[in-house]
Formats: structure tokens, sequence, C-alpha cells
């Protein structure tokens, strides 16, 4: 079977400046993929460059076998392709049940929103509790739940997070990470741009390694943690030894 979400060989940058240079990738159903790296490698550049907030020089974007490449992103939600920005992610002057709802704008009918929430509510069942509250009210933890959540209200193919687990502490990354791999037992593809690269790659199948802009590794995320120099040096941590 044919990965669900394919990028080839993307240049992207801003203005007429390229930052990310030759970064292929693939994703297939129900897989979590991250893409890691230090900070000012590409990796949000690169997840925006596929949805239009990112300047694309070149390259090809794949979802289904279908080229989606520039496409505008709510073209791209509406196809089944769900994103969620690191900041600027909920509505904070709505309600949790508020942000869920506009989060299904490109589906249709009453019932078919109901049946989601109601979906949605059973796998966040702590945005249930608090459903009527304001969202600028919630947690860093709670928002980022509820940044996800409204995302899956589209009922995408494949989510797309950018730096999930940014300033978040443990206790709450941990919850996130849960949720991310239930979401991917119910088949959903996860693309995962994070710098908590241990945290990302324990729950991720496979992963790339970007270093100044370039894909420098990528494999199955349990070689990525093995103890070796190369990934020490490029991924800035030593393996645990057993």
């Amino acid at each position: 079977m044919p990965p669900i979400f394919t990028v080839k060989n993307i240049d992207a940058g801003y203005n007429d400046t390229i930052i990310v240079r030759s970064m292929s990738l693939t994703v297939d159903e129900g897989e979590i993929v991250a893409i890691v790296g230090p900070n000012g490698s590409g990796k949000s550049t690169l997840l925006k460059s596929l949805l239009g907030f990112a300047k694309l020089f070149s390259g090809q974007v794949l979802y289904q076998e279908r080229d989606v490449t520039g496409k505008a992103a709510d073209q791209l939600v509406s196809l089944g392709i769900g994103y969620v920005p690191q900041i600027n992610n909920v509505f904070p002057n709505l309600t949790i049940a508020e942000n869920l709802d506009m989060g299904a704008y490109c589906r249709k009918g009453k019932a078919s929103i109901k049946s989601a929430m109601e979906e949605i509510y059973d796998m966040f069942p702590e945005l249930k509790m608090r459903k009527n509250s304001l969202a600028g009210n919630l947690s860093g933890g709670e928002r980022q739940m509820l940044a996800i959540a409204r995302a899956m209200m589209a009922q995408p193919k494949v989510l797309l997070l950018d730096e999930p687990l940014a300033s978040l502490s443990p206790k709450p990354t941990s919850a996130i990470l849960s949720k991310l791999e239930n979401i991917e037992q119910a088949g959903m593809a996860i693309v995962m741009v994070e710098q908590n690269i241990k945290k990302a790659l324990s729950i991720s199948k496979r992963g790339y390694v970007l270093i100044d802009g370039a894909c420098a590794m990528e494999g199955e995320a349990d070689s990525l943690l093995t103890e070796d120099s190369s990934r020490q040096r490029y991924l800035g941590f030593e393996a645990k030894r057993d």
C-alpha cells in the first residue's frame, strides 16, 4: 500500500531565502513520524510550506497519491489534512465546545457535527468536563489538547503537528503523548515536528533529523535512539545504557 502522505524534494523558506533543501518524507496510514532537530533547523518551515504558510520554491506534495502541491490550507483541510500550529492554535474567547464547533466548519449537517463532537469527548474526557469553559482559561496542556481535538473535528486522515510539546511540563507532556498514541491506534497518520527529541521518537515509528535545513538522518525511531557517535552529535544526547 502506498504512503498516505508524501513529500518529495522540498525546497522551502521565506521571501527569497531557502531554509529547507531537498527534503523528502513519507508517512503511512496509522503511523507517527517525527521530524526532529535543533532549534532553527527548518522543521517548522518545512511543515508550514506544505500548507502555504511558508514559500514552497520547489518539490511535490502528495496526499493519497494525489498531487496537492500549492493548495491552500482550507482546501487541504477539506481533503483530509489537519494542521495544529505551535501558537495561536485555539480561540481564547470561545468556550471549548465553541472551539470544537469551529473545527467542524467544513462538515455538513448538525447530526454529523454532533457525532464528531461526541467522539472527541470520548477521546478527550478532560475537555468534556470543562466544555463550557473559555479556552483562554485553560492550562497549556489543556489548550494543546483542545487544539488537537479541534483539528480532529474535520476528521482528517493525516494530522500535521508543529511542536505539540513546546513549553509543557512533564505531566501534560505525557498526557499529550498518550493522546497521540490513541489517535494513531485509531488509524490516523501523524507527522510531528518536535524539539523534544526523546519524547517525540519514543512514540514514533520513524524519524527524520533536520540539521541546517537538510535531512541528516532518517530511519526507525528506535535506531535513531541507539547509542552512536553520529547520533549523539546530531541529536544532542547520549543514549541510555542498558
